[in-house]
């Protein structure tokens, strides 16, 4: 009998299934405990009353409600994600493609330009990083002081202007173009090089053989940026938090650091909760677009 068992244990513990179950169950563990649990308490918190100092009192749809209708701030805050989002994530991916093709020659100095331009992504989300950036915009900051060098002698409120203040942090974010730039030089080195000696037997040009051949070549690859840079925008956090904290008049606020402030600073946990599923349900409207229109822009092969 105990012969039976262990044959009948070490054939189970042998088959391919298992292994496969044994390796995935940590991820499987941690999915089910780290996102979709608290994603659970998220909801029911965002249909209660719920400050963090007490237990939470069920209200149904009282936060969505009050969001929609008695928020002012919070159409506001979208508006400025909305702004920030749709204007960095296009910047950053054109700066990025245009690194992309100066890197794209190999020299001996090749790796450490490469290293060099994927730094920013590194440390750009960094507190240290926006601490600095929030000094260089200072009124006595680097940026003044080479305007002054320039001749242009000016103590200009960079985060003070409400006009100025969102593109100091949107400057920030195209400056962090490493990730997307490493990925667009890849897939610059995977478009055959027959097709750009075809073309210049043909009579093209750079310019022809750019929008042409590189162009449309890359539109899966330009798609892909697009949708993850695009949510990595509308969550963006630390610059807005440690850079301007909203300000002035809230026309830097962005969605999550509102969220924030809800949730820890005003203790209106319950109410954060809701704004973020409202976010979520944001990015899914905004990656379903995306997918929508993809097949009028995005190059397949065969189609």
């Amino acid at each position: 009998m105990k012969d039976t068992l262990g044959a009948g244990l070490r054939h189970f513990l042998n088959k391919e299934s298992t292994a496969g179950v044994v390796f995935s169950l940590p991820f499987i563990v941690g999915f089910l405990l780290f996102m979709v649990v608290p994603m659970g308490i998220s909801f029911y918190y965002s249909l209660c009353d719920y400050n963090i100092l007490s237990p939470p009192v069920f209200t149904g749809l009282n936060n969505y409600i009050k969001m929609f209708t008695d928020d002012n701030v919070f159409y506001k805050t979208i508006g400025v994600t909305f702004y920030f989002a749709f204007v960095s994530v296009p910047l950053r991916l054109i700066f990025a493609l245009m690194v992309a093709l100066l890197l794209l020659k190999s020299s001996k100095a090749t790796g450490f330009y490469r290293a060099f331009y994927y730094l920013p992504s590194i440390i750009g989300g960094s507190v240290a990083v926006s601490i600095l950036w929030k000094r260089m915009f200072a009124t006595d900051g680097v940026v003044n002081l080479l305007l002054g060098i320039l001749g242009i002698h000016t103590n200009f409120p960079w985060l003070g202007n409400n006009k100025t203040a969102i593109w100091t942090l949107i400057i920030l974010a195209i400056w962090q173009f490493g990730s997307s730039m490493l990925i667009f030089l890849s897939s610059l080195k995977q478009i055959p090089v027959s097709l750009y000696e075809a073309s210049r037997v043909d009579g093209a040009n750079k310019f022809s053989q750019f929008f042409r051949i590189t162009l449309p070549l890359l539109t899966p690859t330009i798609f892909f940026n697009l949708v993850m840079q695009m949510i990595n925008g509308f969550l963006a956090f630390t610059q807005c938090f440690i850079i301007t904290q909203g300000k002035p008049l809230n026309s830097t606020l962005f969605y999550t650091v509102y969220m924030y402030q809800q949730s820890f600073e005003f203790y209106n946990t319950g109410y954060g909760a809701a704004l973020a599923w409202v976010m979520l349900l944001l990015i899914c409207v905004i990656t379903v677009i995306l997918f929508a229109t993809k097949r009028f822009w995005v190059y397949t092969e065969g189609v």
